[in-house]
């Protein structure tokens, strides 16, 4: 599913144009990634990934967050379990080979992947890495998932609320590293399933999530309750509120 995971000296086929002028990087021949859980200090780049998306789904009016308010989401000062809270994945690429990861939490999953055509990091300082002193690490995409249940099932699933790559990081094959590390999480941690939201008038997102093995259940509809009509619930003398 994802590929091989060793770490080969640089291609000297990769070429670097890091000038501040450009604020451009590309590389050719060989990228190296690390997926890894993310940090507070990965904040900014959530934020602008979460706008993306919606971006990219015609949804920046219903753009609500913060980096302050996803700060409480996502870091809380005593959070659940790992994984059990949301959970964010990073992926970040390189033109050169990441370190071998300390023991963490999670430990980070390096991989290399070999470039059919030349991919180019148009905002490098808007995307650089703050995980480490490693400054030619880029935001790629991320995955974002937590722990939901059922009373069909005496253990928690996943519920996997949104996968996103950048523009210049898609067509690689990076999207199977990322939905196949968060159901390796999942497999290995006792979580009985990962369940989501597809598109079906995007076909290729769809093919991606049948051909990773997603089952598709056509008798049930997607349902949500909100806005306006889940106001109309609201207790107006707050003997419902927690």
């Amino acid at each position: 599913m994802a590929p091989a995971t060793q770490q080969p000296t640089p291609s000297e086929t990769i070429t670097i144009d890091a000038s501040s002028e450009s604020n451009n990087v590309t590389i050719t021949g060989k990228i190296y990634t690390r997926v890894r859980l993310a940090t507070k200090s990965d904040l900014p780049h959530i934020y602008q990934l979460f706008y993306q998306i919606h971006e990219y789904h015609n949804y920046t009016h219903l753009y609500k967050a913060t980096e302050s308010s996803l700060e409480g989401l996502l870091f809380k000062e005593n959070p659940l379990p790992l994984f059990y809270g949301p959970s964010v994945l990073l992926l970040e690429v390189s033109p050169t080979p990441f370190n071998e990861p300390t023991n963490e939490g999670f430990k980070p999953v390096l991989t290399t992947f070999d470039l059919k055509f030349p991919v180019v990091e148009g905002q490098v300082e808007e995307f650089r890495s703050k995980y480490d002193d490693k400054s030619d690490a880029y935001i790629a995409g991320y995955a974002f998932f937590y722990a939901n249940y059922s009373c069909f099932y005496d253990k928690p699933g996943f519920y996997f609320e949104s996968l996103y790559f950048r523009e210049s990081y898609r067509k690689l094959g990076m999207g199977k590293l990322l939905f196949g590390t968060v159901s390796s999480i999942a497999a290995n941690n006792g979580f009985i399933s990962v369940d989501g939201i597809i598109a079906v008038w995007n076909k290729k997102s769809y093919d991606f999530y049948i051909n990773m093995g997603v089952e598709v259940f056509d008798e049930f509809r997607y349902g949500k309750l909100h806005g306006e009509n889940l106001q109309k619930y609201a207790d107006k003398n707050g003997e419902g509120s927690c």
